[in-house]
């Protein structure tokens, strides 16, 4: 599969499998093509050759609908109608579910109101949006995607903007829905946090796939090197046995 934006080829030879029921996390270094895979995925941009499969069937063959169904996406930036409070926010997620014979019910009362708890934004209900810190907004905007309850989630960079605690507690929630039978894909940039959640990982450069498995099949300092350019350790994290990247310490200038 080749990706592109114009004449600007910006991913090509890609081929990859997102297992079922995995949290896939996609690494590499700025500008090596991860969201735009992201967006190739979500059926937001045509691949220039090749094509994205769903369930053995090309994305583009589905309704649009059917797809906002099966698929859910936090894109890298979100920008919200002026106004709009968080509850409201939230609750277009359950848009796809909405057609002229089923209207709001208590099923989707009950679906929005799990998602802002699991996110920690129930207090924030009648906000409006534009009102709040970045960390907070991004929160919302997976609790959007939560209330989609779809079978495949797709998330660009969910951590921006999050403090350590929320980081945590946003990967704590990803592992917890793949663990009950949800597919997850998500860029990160933190190499230690896709290595502890990920059960398959993506790594690219330069637009290619240089390598792909479970993280403790692949990452070594070789691979560290050839997709970072960083010289590092690694060693087992005393929390999870992951790998854990050490980066090489510098080199201390000594007086003459």
């Amino acid at each position: 599969m080749t990706l592109a934006y114009d004449r600007r080829t910006v991913a090509a030879h890609l081929d990859i499998d997102i297992p079922d029921a995995s949290f896939t996390v996609i690494v590499g270094p700025n500008a090596c093509g991860k969201s735009t895979l992201l967006r190739a995925l979500a059926r937001m941009l045509r691949p220039r050759t090749g094509g994205v499969h769903l369930d053995g069937r090309l994305i583009t063959t589905y309704p649009s609908k059917e797809v906002a169904r099966r698929l859910g996406l936090l894109p890298q930036s979100s920008v919200a109608p002026d106004g709009i409070t968080v509850a409201d926010l939230v609750n277009r997620g359950r848009y796809p579910h909405q057609n002229l014979l089923r209207q709001w019910s208590r099923e989707d009362e009950r679906v929005v109101a799990e998602s802002m708890a699991a996110t920690g934004v129930t207090d924030l209900a009648d906000r409006p949006v534009d009102e709040l810190s970045g960390g907070q907004r991004q929160r919302v905007w997976l609790a959007m995607a939560l209330a989609q309850e779809t079978e495949i989630l797709l998330l660009d960079e969910p951590t921006t903007y999050l403090d350590i605690t929320h980081q945590i507690e946003v990967l704590d929630l990803c592992a917890e829905l793949q663990e009950t039978g949800r597919t997850l894909v998500a860029v990160l940039h933190d190499l230690n946090h896709a290595c502890r959640y990920a059960t398959h990982l993506i790594a690219m450069r330069d637009g290619r796939v240089v390598a792909q498995g479970a993280p403790t099949d692949i990452v070594d300092a070789g691979l560290v090197r050839a997709v970072f350019d960083l010289p590092c350790r690694i060693i087992p994290d005393p929390e999870t046995g992951s790998p854990l990247v050490v980066p090489a310490a510098r080199q201390r200038l000594t007086a003459a």
